[in-house]
């Protein structure tokens, strides 16, 4: 393995991406009729819950689940003809910062790839558009152009993703020690820890504990998450303000009106 080769690898959702693809990907399925108005409606609580608390273990077995099940059946290349509709909702929502830092590291000579449990067309043509070097991603299981339900290879969340940066070092020649990698969420440790520069990104809380503690580089502009809980409690104290005086209101005693009539 070359000793002057690195590369820089980029988790997708909530590093690159404001949010989470899945739904992007989902309203595109719902759009052409491959995913119903309930399984929408799941999706898009499932990316308000990542967007404030992150990703969990259940949560993203759900999702892969529930893509692996709409997409049983279908034919890959209607798969494939989402991507336009997909990309034209991903595109505008991907962070400026996160692009610029992706392309210094070109220009410092280094590849730049994509790594994620997205479908692995969604990470190919992003990756593509955006001029990066290549992208990983959940390789879906094809028979006669078809999609069968089920993985056609590991699933690149917590440790697969690590696998997965491990096996394209070996293949394309790249020093983990020189890399670096980005991800939001300590589910991505393992590839974290894979390289000798990881970078935090809009961390979830486990994750940023961790990168302060072992002195890695933080990276914070996602400004969503923060606006909701503020929301949330200024919509909790506004319901406690009104309980308060409505409680007020009826503790107060009742003045007894007269009632005068003229004769």
């Amino acid at each position: 393995m070359s000793s002057d080769r690195a590369a820089a690898f980029f988790d997708l959702d909530k590093t690159l991406l404001e949010g989470s693809s899945a739904f992007y990907f989902a309203r595109a399925a719902f759009e052409s009729g491959m995913l119903s108005r309930r399984q929408l409606a799941r999706d898009l609580v499932a990316n308000l819950a990542f967007r404030l608390r992150g990703s969990t273990d259940e949560q993203t077995e759900a999702v892969k689940r529930r893509v692996l099940d709409a997409i049983a059946g279908q034919r890959q290349r209607d798969l494939m003809r989402l991507g336009p509709r997909v990309l034209s909702s991903v595109l505008p929502r991907l962070y400026p910062q996160m692009l610029e830092e992706a392309w210094s590291h070109q220009e410092a000579g280094r590849k730049v790839y994509i790594v994620t449990a997205a479908a692995q067309e969604l990470a190919d043509a992003l990756a593509h558009v955006l001029g990066f070097d290549g992208a990983v991603g959940m390789r879906a299981e094809v028979e006669g152009g078809v999609y069968t339900g089920r993985l056609a290879g590991p699933f690149t969340y917590r440790e697969g993703k690590a696998e997965a940066i491990r096996e394209l070092a070996a293949r394309e020649g790249f020093d983990l020690e020189r890399s670096f990698a980005y991800s939001d969420s300590e589910s991505d440790l393992p590839m974290l820890r894979a390289v000798g520069n990881p970078v935090a990104v809009n961390p979830d809380k486990e994750l940023e504990r961790i990168a302060r503690a072992e002195g890695w580089r933080i990276m914070r502009f996602d400004r969503l998450a923060l606006k909701l809980r503020l929301g949330a409690a200024l919509a909790t104290a506004a319901a406690g303000g009104a309980c308060a005086a409505l409680v007020v209101r009826r503790a107060r005693p009742r003045r007894r009106w007269r009632v005068l009539a003229r004769v």
